[in-house]
């Protein structure tokens, strides 16, 4: 009886908990084998994925036409999902709204940002490696030393160097970097015997800009010892090494030709001839009739200068509607109101205006900063004009200039005139084709001739009466309506 129940229970035991059994271990092994498959297939992805590294150099003079670059660079690297953005940097310094345009795009920036200092980063260069999420430096390289300047190399004015000290503090603190040290590379008024680093007081002695009256500006050394710079690379290669991204695909980004066109037009040199040739050659327009060449010449001018400012962000789209403003007074003034008067007085006080806005930096500024801009607009229109007249005097003598205006000399002894033929319209009666101021067209007989009144503004379509002929110089005056 006991064997017959065992015998039963054992097939019952192998009807139905066996086929469990095996299953269980099936299903076991197909969660493994798709355990399997997913590593190879992630490992196979990683292994297919290319790593890419970008090198941004700055180099020589930060100026505005650099930002651009920059953004443009920052934008292709977060395109490629780039591994790391590495700015190879070289510089004594340069323009300081420039520097924090450039920053603003690094801090902003959606992938890791290196700052790889090759030699040094003085002045606006300190900013912008201070923005980065690691420093690099090679030995003997230099970081610091970025109190506001101006343009003769006197210190800026308590507003501006308040400024640069804040912007350098508060970029250091976003990267967790000492405060103090940035603080001390602007303003050499500040002094401190300790500072907190990685939460542990240290008595400091061996930096100079600790003392009042010092800036501060820290070695290769200096700045490891005080987390300044997280390490210390030769070479863009060992750097690349040490980041594990030997065997990454790098990438270096160069300026367009429209970047490097920019930076050219933004050269104070060419911005200030462009500004002052732009606006002698609308203001000679105005002593012409018509719309010529000066006019022509001085709105390319003023276009290419403005368009690079805005371009470079140097000129705000206040101080491009102020100028424009100041261009369409001069131009109805040319061709709508007769003679020169209130709207030709404001457009040239408007444009002056404009001119002046635009040397000035986009931050705060001190007296000094709007006394330069005033001389550098004064310097820059007398400028203009010596060189248009020294310009138009070496033009005058070329082979080309004399083929344009005197094809050939013919003397009057060979029997040649000057005159053309018109001292039979003494007398003669026409209506002028434009504005007599006091040159202009008018229509004699049919025909189309150049004249000049007595020294009378003559408005367009008015009668006129031809008064005398010399050569080809036609004397028109103005018919009165009983006449």
């Amino acid at each position: 009886m006991v064997l017959a129940s065992l015998t039963k229970c054992k097939r019952n035991y192998s009807k139905f908990v066996l086929p469990s059994l095996y299953l269980s271990k099936i299903t076991t092994k197909l969660e493994g084998m798709k355990q399997h498959i997913l590593t190879i297939l992630i490992f196979l992805i990683s292994f297919g994925e290319s790593q890419i590294v970008y090198k941004v150099p700055i180099h020589d003079t930060i100026d505005l036409g650099l930002p651009p670059f920059i953004e443009r660079s920052i934008e292709m690297a977060e395109k490629d999902s780039a591994k790391v953005i590495i700015f190879d940097i070289d510089t004594f310094g340069g323009r300081l709204d420039a520097a924090t345009q450039i920053k603003d795009a690094i801090l902003s920036a959606k992938i890791p940002t290196i700052a790889f200092i090759n030699r040094r980063a003085i002045s606006a260069g300190a900013l912008i490696s201070l923005s980065c999420e690691k420093i690099f430096m090679t030995s003997g390289g230099t970081i610091g030393a970025a109190t506001a300047v101006d343009m003769s190399g006197k210190k800026g004015s308590e507003k501006v160097i308040s400024y640069m000290r804040e912007e350098m503090a508060s970029t250091a603190e976003s990267r967790d970097r000492n405060v103090d040290i940035a603080k001390g590379m602007v303003d050499e008024e500040l002094s401190f015997t300790h500072l907190v680093i990685n939460g542990d007081s240290i008595e400091v002695n061996d930096l100079e800009g600790r003392k009042e009256g010092k800036l501060i500006t820290l070695t290769t050394e200096l700045a490891l010892k005080y987390k300044i710079a997280d390490g210390i690379q030769e070479t863009f290669e060992e750097l690349l090494i040490v980041l594990e991204l030997e065997d990454a695909e790098i990438k270096i980004t160069d300026e367009n030709w429209s970047e490097a066109f920019v930076r050219f037009l933004t050269n104070p040199v060419v911005a200030s001839l462009l500004t002052t040739f732009g606006f002698l050659g609308i203001l000679f327009e105005l002593q012409s009739p018509g719309w010529g060449i000066p006019g022509s010449v001085g709105l390319v001018c003023l276009a290419l200068s403005l368009g690079a400012s805005y371009i470079a962000k140097l000129a705000t789209m206040t101080d491009m509607l102020i100028i424009l403003a100041g261009v369409g007074l001069l131009i109805v003034e040319i061709i709508i109101i007769p003679g020169f008067g209130i709207a030709g007085i404001g457009g040239i006080a408007l444009i002056l205006w404009g001119l002046y806005e635009l040397l000035l930096p986009d931050i705060p500024v001190g007296a000094e900063f709007e006394t330069m801009a005033i001389w550098g607009l004064t310097i820059g229109i007398i400028g203009g004009i010596i060189g248009l007249v020294l310009l138009f005097k070496l033009m005058t003598k070329t082979v080309f200039w004399q083929k344009l205006t005197s094809p050939a000399v013919e003397k009057t002894e060979e029997g040649y005139s000057t005159s053309v033929g018109w001292e039979n319209l003494v007398h003669a009666e026409g209506v002028s084709q434009t504005d007599l101021r006091p040159a202009g067209w008018v229509i004699i007989d049919g025909k189309r001739i150049f004249v000049v009144s007595e020294g009378d503004f003559i408005e367009k379509d008015s009668k006129v009466k031809v008064l005398s002929v010399d050569g080809n110089r036609v004397v028109v005056r103005k018919l009165n309506s009983e006449e």
